[in-house]
């Protein structure tokens, strides 16, 4: 499989035109760069546009030290007299932003025409290409934002969520240069932070597209906004010899505080005790037998791929949506009386890509997975399916036993770790699934996981990216589909009908912190549909984050989003 896992790089626009101008004095060497905070408040509009400067050259500085993941999902989109606008395509890009010397053009992408600043976006004047290194750059307002670059007008205040902020309208000055932010910013009303710019870049030639983006910031640490989601939009852009295009897209950022994850600092909490104080913990009185050996090597190819998946940011850290998917794991467990040994574990991988897959007897399901089951049986399906290869023995390669093989680069992640089952596997998976199912308390309540098949079969030519998993199965591969007799047995698919949710869009059920890669479901009250153009199952709407503002010494919270719906 070819990787995806590229370095995203501060540099070239969605569709290869040049960068805004380069900064010319936010730069700092220093690893944690500190802001002098002015305690007298502003006493007039010119006084708060030099603190929003002064802020935004800090958030540059800060960035630079800072590496999180970046994941764009982009659908392609067309008319739907009925239903409005559904894809017709879709691109995916995950990588690493990596700010700290430049734009450098380094891919492990494979794109022809990646590296090249030049307008590689247009193929004869008839398609236009996608570089996510525009998409990274939607997080910067412009690497060197100052007053005589732009012109600034007070819109009004607003709430966005608990903050309080100034809204203003931004322009850049006639001969600033290209590149220049052009649109509206939200600026909190305490510390002059930009909390979310909407708008787009400004450009000097018909030739270089920049796309209209809507980019969210949120307060991750006292002090701290960074960049977190970016929702991308054209309803009817112009280009070429009579084209347009139509598109929808979410960026995504986590990953901030990966050092955390390696656990680093419990070297410095270790406690030696005197010799007399230490005891033997373990409760084997005997060295193990050859049964019990050959579980425990597989359980360490197990916990070594876990282990390296969660250090570089792909799988969430075990929290409270665990335990939620565990309960659905013991009611399929406990009802079909299975002993299983050891027990089995739960955990989410952080990326949108439908896929569910074991490492040993580890279950794993992605974040874009659980936003779109429409409910807990759709989701006891999935378990199902992943419980059955467990149960029936299927077993993890233990070459990943040996610790070395875990010495590789982040961008060799999806060759290196390979979960994917044999044919004979899954069929056997499927079989096993439904002898689980009928047995659980999930037997009578299964026709919306088959709705939900028959949708995910409908869409699967379009949403190619989607549904192409990283590390194990396709849910859909061609015609076939996994669990194919729940997908026969299942209603008729009505795509116009309001009150038959087969699918949810992306985004609506998982909240994830982006500094500390927790996981939790959201709490939102159902909203009632009012024509079927709000279904939109498996597709990209907006971001709308419910910010919340830390401040010394409080509990850490983390904004809810939510897309609309």
């Amino acid at each position: 499989m070819s990787s995806v896992f590229a370095v995203l790089l501060f540099g070239m626009l969605a569709v290869g035109q040049e960068a805004p101008p380069a900064d010319s004095g936010a730069k700092s060497s220093a690893p944690n760069p500190q802001l002098d905070v002015p305690t007298s408040p502003p006493v007039s509009f010119d006084q708060v546009v030099d603190r929003i400067v002064e802020r935004e050259h800090f958030f540059v500085a800060q960035m630079r030290h800072l590496h999180p993941l970046a994941e764009t999902y982009i659908q392609n989109l067309k008319d739907d007299k009925e239903i409005g606008l559904v894809p017709v395509s879709d691109q995916y890009f995950l990588g690493r932003i990596d700010m700290s010397n430049g734009a450098d053009d380094r891919s492990f992408m494979g794109q022809p025409g990646f590296s090249h600043r030049v307008l590689s976006h247009l193929t004869n004047l008839y398609s236009m290409k996608f570089l996510p290194q525009g998409f990274a750059q939607m997080v910067m307002l412009d690497e060197d934002f100052q007053k005589k670059y732009y012109d600034l007008s007070f819109v009004r205040r607003e709430f966005l969520g608990e903050v309080r902020c100034l809204v203003i309208d931004v322009q850049p000055k006639a001969k600033s240069g290209n590149g220049r932010f052009v649109g509206r910013i939200w600026v909190d009303d305490q510390d002059y932070n930009i909390v979310r710019f909407n708008g787009t870049y400004s450009s000097n030639s018909r030739y270089n597209y920049y796309l209209h983006f809507d980019s969210w910031r949120l307060n991750l640490r006292p002090g701290m906004w960074l960049p977190a989601y970016i929702y991308s939009e054209e309803s009817d852009m112009k280009y070429g010899l009579g084209h347009s295009l139509k598109f929808k897209a979410q960026t995504r950022l986590w990953g901030y505080d990966l050092q955390h994850l390696t656990n680093k600092e419990e070297f410095t909490q270790i406690v030696v005790d005197s010799p007399q104080a230490v005891r033997d913990q373990s409760d084997a009185a005997q060295d193990a037998t050859p049964v019990e050996s050959e579980r425990l090597w597989q359980r360490q190819a197990e916990e070594n791929a876990v282990e390296r998946l969660q250090k570089i940011g792909m799988l969430a850290p075990e929290g409270e949506l665990d335990k939620v998917l565990q309960t659905v794991v013991n009611n399929l467990i406990v009802t079909n009386n299975l002993e299983i040994q050891p027990d089995v574990h739960v955990r989410v991988l952080l990326t949108s890509p439908l896929e569910s897959f074991t490492i040993g007897h580890t279950i794993v399901l992605s974040r874009g997975l659980l936003d779109v089951l429409p409910d807990e049986p759709s989701l006891a399906m999935v378990l199902a399916h992943e419980l059955s290869h467990i149960a029936l023995g299927h077993r993890l390669d233990t070459k990943l036993a040996f610790n070395d093989r875990m010495f590789f680069p982040d961008s060799d992640t999806f060759e290196r770790l390979d979960f994917t089952r044999s044919v004979n596997d899954e069929e056997a998976a499927d079989k096993k699934a439904m002898e689980l199912l009928a047995n659980s308390p999930y037997k009578d309540k299964l026709s919306n996981a088959g709705l939900f098949l028959k949708a995910l079969q409908a869409n699967a030519p379009q949403l190619r990216n989607l549904i192409r998993p990283h590390m194990g199965n396709s849910l859909a591969s061609g015609k076939a589909m996994r669990m194919s007799t729940l997908l026969n047995s299942a209603p008729q698919l009505e795509t116009r009908k309001t009150d038959q949710i087969a699918a949810l869009p992306l985004g609506g059920r998982v909240k994830l912190d982006p500094w500390s890669n927790r996981v939790e479901l959201l709490k939102t009250k159902p909203v009632a549909l009012t024509s079927a153009q709000e279904k939109m199952p498996f597709q990209v709407t907006p971001f709308f984050p419910f910010l919340t503002r830390l401040s010394s010494g409080a509990p850490e919270k983390v904004a809810l989003t939510a897309p609309v719906k």
